[in-house]
């Protein structure tokens, strides 16, 4: 089998992986959390899951659209950042799969998920019980206010991803550069820094 196979398989493998365990992670503390607050507040954390979606969305299709040019000059200035920002770039793909895949999908299903849930903790508020025609008349408006927060979210994101892409890469990496500062932890390889992007 083709080395490149056998590494885009294992990647894929590992993405899988490590989707499942989010997935499962964030559902269950979601699940938890909004069981313990009331409806208004569980609106709100449905909103920040879908912002949080179109957030890594948007850094997705920045990595695949920014050029590594910028970062070396900023490098040689020893830059925080820059370095973290070079990795981004030439792990692309890798990088907007787990963005775009893992964590932009994992927030659409969670967000489907809390949103019932919080239908579920509206209608008993207002005494109308399982499976009435208003329950089901707030979960339609919900999920379509849900989905077109998604979408156009994600819409302008990629406008904004297409057009400042350096700006976006260069601050998720000084953000990525504090957190591994902080936390002592190594959340970007150079593994294969082969993958350099040509234009």
């Amino acid at each position: 089998m083709d080395n490149k196979l056998k590494k885009s398989l294992k990647f894929s493998l590992s993405i899988a992986v490590i989707t499942f365990v989010l997935a499962a992670i964030f559902s269950i503390i979601s699940s938890s959390v909004l069981s313990e607050v009331i409806w208004i507040f569980g609106l709100i954390i449905v909103f920040i899951i879908v912002f949080t979606g179109v957030i890594f969305d948007m850094l997705g299709i920045a990595a695949t659209a920014a050029e590594e040019t910028p970062f070396h000059a900023m490098a040689s200035e020893k830059v925080t950042g820059a370095k973290e920002a070079i990795t981004i770039v030439r792990n692309a793909d890798r990088f907007a799969s787990f963005c775009n895949d893992v964590i932009g999908d994992i927030s659409g299903i969670v967000s489907g998920t809390a949103s019932a849930v919080v239908v579920l903790q509206l209608t008993q508020v207002m005494g109308y019980g399982e499976g009435s025609s208003i329950q089901i008349a707030i979960s339609v408006v919900l999920t379509s206010i849900v989905a077109a927060l998604t979408v156009g979210g994600k819409a302008l994101g990629k406008f904004f991803a297409i057009h400042s892409s350096t700006k976006i890469i260069f601050f998720a990496a000084r953000v990525i550069s504090w957190l591994e500062t902080k936390l002592k932890v190594k959340l970007l390889t150079n593994a294969t820094t082969s993958t350099k992007k040509t234009r």
